[in-house]
C-alpha cells in the first residue's frame, strides 16, 4: 500500500499539479504582499493628507503662533485645543520651545514631552530643518495594549518669525490596522479558495497531460508482452497527440519487424530442427547457448545438461574422444580462422568444424560447431575403393589367363591341335566371364543412375515361374539334384513387372542354389499370395552362408566362398542387381540362411488384384 501511494505521489500529475499550486501561491503572496503593503500606504497617505488639509485650512496653527510665549497662556491655548479636540477626534498636544507640554488633551499637561512623546519629531520641527511637518508611524502602551498610533508635527512659528512650539497630533490607527488585517485574512481566504481551485484546474489540466501518456504507458506495457494489436486514440493535434500518432506509427513499424523477425526466427529454428547436421553454439564462458536435435543425439547429451552444466562439463560426461575438443582448445585452434576436424564416437565418424562468431562491433561473443556425420560417407567412399579394387581383381584375372595362353599359342609351343583346343576353349570361357562381368557392372551403373529402360507390363508371374525352373533344370541334373515345386500351377498371380527382368532375378537365385548345393542336393520352389502380394520362395539344403556374413549377402562382390564362387563363374554381383531389380518393382527380397543347413530367398512383390485369383497360405 505504502508503494503504491508513492507511486502515485510519484506520478507527473501530482508533479504538475504541485507546480501549478507553488507558482499561483508565489504568484498571490507577491500580490497579496504588494497590495497590502500599498493599502496601508494608502491609508497613511490619506491620514496624513487629511490632517494636513484640516489644519492648513483652519486658524489653529495661527492663533497658537499669536503667543510668543505659550507656557504663559496655557489656558487659552488648552481652551483652543479642548474645542480642536471634539472636531478633530485626535491627541492634540502643545509644546513650548522648552519642551513642556502646555496644553494637551489627555493627562499629559504640564509635563516634559522627554520620553512621552517622539522626541526626533519635536525635535526636527523645533529646529525647523523641514518646511513643513514630519511624521513616523509609532505605536505606544494604553491599558497595557499597544496601540497603533500616527506622529504628526507641526512648527508654530511666532509672530517675529521664529519657532516658539510645536504643535503635535497623535493620530489613533487602530482602525486603519483593524480593516488592513480584515483585508489581510479576507485575501488569504481568497488566495486559499484560489489555491484550491488551482488543485482542481491543475488536476485536470494534468490529467489531459497524463491520461494519454498513461493509455502509451499502458498499452506499451502490453506491446513487451507480446500483443502488439494496442492502438492509442488520438484525440489532439498538439504535442501529446503527435506522440500518440508516433506510438501508433510506431506500433505497427515494430509489429512488422517483430513479426519478420519471428518468421526468420521460426524458420532458422526449423532450419536447425531438421537439420541433418548437429550445430552447437557456445559462448566464451563455456555455456552452451543452442544445440539443435541432431547435435543432441550425436553427442548423446540432453536438454537438461544444456541449463545446467557447463560446456566441458558435458564433453567430460560424454567420454573420450580421439581429439581435444574442450573450450580451451578449439578457441585456441580457431584463432586464425575455422577449423575442420575429425572425431570418431560412438562406432560413427563426424566431421566437426568449429570457428568463432562475433558481435557488430566485431568481439568475439562466442564459438559455433558444426557436426557432419560422414560415417555412411566413408563407408560409400570405401565400398567405392573395394569395388575398384574388386572390378580391378576381377578382370585381371581373366585377362591373365587369356594373356598367358594366347603367348603361348603365338610362340608355337603347342603343336598338338588337341591342346590348342582346350587353350582356346579356356580363352573363350575367360572372355565370356569378362563379358559377363561387363554386362553386369553396366546394368548396375544403369540401375544406380535410373537409366535402365523398364518394359513393365501386366504378367504372370507362376508362369515365369515355370519357364525358369525348366530352364536350370538341365543344370541340376548334371548334379542329380532334385527341383521340388511345391506351388499350385494354376494359381494366378498377376503383377506389374519387367518379365526378363524379374526373370533374371529367379535365374539368379536359382543358380545360386544350385551352384551352393552339392550333389544329390534339393531345391524347393514355391509360390503363394500374402494379402496383397505374391511371394516367391526358394530354398535349398546347400553349404549355407556363416551368420556374421549374412547382413553382407547383397554388397557387391562379396562372396562367402571367393575361391568356389570363381571357379562356379560367379561375378559376386548377381544377388546386389537382383535386390535393385525387386526394389524397383516396389518389392523386397529377403535371405535366412544357416550354414550347412541350407539358404532361404523370400521374393515378395505387390500384386494386381484379379478376379478369381486364389489365396494360398
Amino acid at each position: 500500500m505504502a508503494g503504491k501511494r508513492k507511486k502515485m505521489w510519484s506520478s507527473i500529475r501530482w508533479k504538475l499539479v504541485f507546480i501549478y499550486l507553488l507558482l499561483v501561491f508565489i504568484a498571490t503572496s507577491i500580490i497579496g504582499v504588494f497590495i497590502m503593503n500599498q493599502l496601508e500606504a494608502y491609508y497613511n497617505a490619506s491620514t496624513t493628507s487629511n490632517l494636513r488639509k484640516t489644519v492648513s485650512e483652519t486658524t489653529l496653527l495661527a492663533s497658537l503662533g499669536a503667543y510668543d510665549v505659550p507656557a504663559e497662556h496655557r489656558d487659552e491655548i488648552q481652551t483652543s485645543v479642548d474645542a480642536w479636540s471634539r472636531t478633530l477626534q485626535n491627541e492634540i498636544f502643545v509644546i513650548d520651545s522648552h519642551w513642556l507640554i502646555v496644553a494637551a488633551t489627555n493627562e499629559y499637561k504640564g509635563l516634559s514631552a522627554y520620553g512621552l512623546l517622539d522626541e526626533g519629531l519635536i525635535f526636527r520641527a523645533l529646529k525647523g530643518e523641514f518646511d513643513e511637518f514630519g511624521e513616523m508611524d509609532a505605536t505606544y502602551l494604553r491599558d497595557n495594549e499597544n496601540i497603533p498610533v500616527k506622529n504628526l508635527v507641526f512648527p508654530i512659528v511666532g509672530r517675529d518669525g521664529e519657532i516658539n512650539g510645536v504643535l503635535y497630533f497623535r493620530v489613533d490607527m487602530t482602525s486603519v490596522r483593524e480593516t488592513l488585517n480584515e483585508s489581510q485574512f479576507m485575501f488569504v481566504r481568497a488566495m486559499i479558495i484560489a489555491l484550491a481551485i488551482t488543485v482542481v484546474l491543475g488536476f485536470f489540466i494534468a490529467r489531459s497531460i497524463t491520461v494519454p501518456i498513461n493509455d502509451v504507458t499502458e498499452k506499451a506495457e502490453k506491446m513487451a508482452q507480446g500483443d502488439f494489436s494496442q492502438e492509442v486514440s488520438v484525440k489532439s493535434d498538439d504535442e501529446i497527440g503527435r506522440f500518440a500518432e508516433m506510438f501508433n506509427l510506431l506500433r505497427i513499424e515494430l509489429g512488422r519487424t517483430v513479426s519478420e523477425i519471428s518468421n526468420e526466427k521460426n524458420k532458422l529454428e526449423a532450419i536447425l530442427k531438421n537439420m541433418v547436421d548437429g550445430l552447437i553454439a557456445v559462448d566464451l564462458s563455456g555455456q552452451i547457448i543452442h544445440a539443435n536435435p541432431a547435435a543432441r543425439e550425436m553427442l548423446k547429451f540432453n536438454e537438461e545438461d544444456i541449463k545446467t552444466k557447463h560446456y566441458d562439463e558435458i564433453i567430460e560426461i560424454i567420454g573420450e574422444y580421439d581429439i581435444d575438443l574442450s573450450l580451451k582448445m578449439i578457441r585456441k585452434n580457431c584463432e586464425n580462422g575455422a577449423v575442420m576436424e575429425l572425431l570418431a564416437h560412438g562406432g560413427a565418424t563426424y566431421a566437426v568444424r568449429y570457428d568463432r562468431f562475433q558481435d557488430e562491433g566485431g568481439r568475439d561473443i562466442g564459438i559455433i560447431m558444426l557436426l557432419q556425420d560422414i560415417t555412411e560417407q566413408q563407408k560409400l567412399e570405401k565400398m567405392q575403393m573395394d569395388f575398384v579394387a574388386n572390378v580391378s581383381h576381377e578382370l585381371k584375372t581373366p585377362l591373365t589367363t587369356i594373356k598367358s595362353y594366347t603367348e603361348t599359342l603365338l610362340l608355337g609351343e603347342v603343336e598338338s591341335g588337341e591342346t590348342v583346343t582346350e587353350f582356346l576353349k579356356i580363352v573363350e570361357a575367360e572372355a565370356d566371364r569378362m563379358n559377363r562381368l561387363v554386362k553386369d557392372l553396366l546394368q548396375l551403373s544403369r540401375l544406380d543412375y535410373k537409366q535402365e529402360k523398364w518394359h513393365k507390363k501386366e504378367g504372370e508371374l507362376i508362369m515365369l515361374l515355370k519357364l525358369a525352373v525348366k530352364k536350370v533344370e538341365m543344370m541340376a541334373k548334371s548334379k542329380e539334384q532334385r527341383l521340388n515345386i511345391l506351388f499350385d500351377p494354376d494359381i494366378r498371380m498377376v503383377i506389374e513387372m519387367d518379365r526378363d527382368r524379374i526373370e533374371q532375378v529367379i535365374l539368379n537365385i536359382l543358380s545360386n542354389a544350385i551352384k551352393y548345393t552339392g550333389e544329390n542336393g534339393r531345391i524347393d520352389i514355391d509360390a503363394y499370395v500374402n494379402e496383397q502380394n505374391a511371394q516367391v520362395i526358394i530354398s535349398d539344403n546347400g553349404i549355407g552362408i556363416p551368420e556374421n556374413e549374412l547382413s553382407r549377402v547383397f554388397e557387391r562382390f562379396f562372396r562367402v566362398d571367393k575361391a568356389r564362387s570363381r571357379s562356379a563363374g560367379g561375378t559376386g554381383l548377381g544377388l546386389s542387381i537382383s535386390k535393385q531389380i525387386i526394389e524397383e518393382h516396389k518389392g523386397s527380397i529377403e535371405i535366412e540362411s544357416k550354414e550347412r543347413k541350407g539358404t532361404r530367398v523370400t521374393v515378395t512383390l505387390p500384386l494386381i488384384p484379379v478376379r478369381g485369383q486364389k489365396n494360398i497360405v
